[in-house]
């Protein structure tokens, strides 16, 4: 069994203010704790020097998993679900990478 990563990085529309982007972020860190499965979560304002980089991603997350399965269960978590409806009208772009770590 091996741990699993979620890497997710965003990028807003100009709708979004600093207000909000802080409450999604405070959204994110409660997900420790109260989503079953999750192991760690580390989330943050992009602060890098490397402007060139940005390219608009403001916000990024990392979710350690136990498992693939308590990755999998997730996305329909209703805690999960609740996030992702407050990203309506406000989100441009999002990365995700999910990979096995050992």
């Amino acid at each position: 069994m091996h741990l699993f990563e979620h890497l997710v990085i965003f990028k807003f529309n100009d709708r979004i203010t600093s207000e909000k982007e802080q409450e999604l972020l405070a959204q994110l860190l409660a997900f420790k704790g109260a989503i079953p499965g999750i192991v760690d979560v580390s989330a943050g304002i992009n602060v890098t020097e490397e402007t060139d980089n940005i390219h608009g991603y403001s916000l990024g997350l990392r979710v350690t998993f136990e498992d693939k399965e308590a990755l999998r269960a997730y996305g329909p978590n209703p805690i999960h679900q609740a996030f992702v409806q407050q990203l309506g009208g406000l989100l441009e772009n999002v990365v995700v990478v999910d990979y096995p770590i050992a």
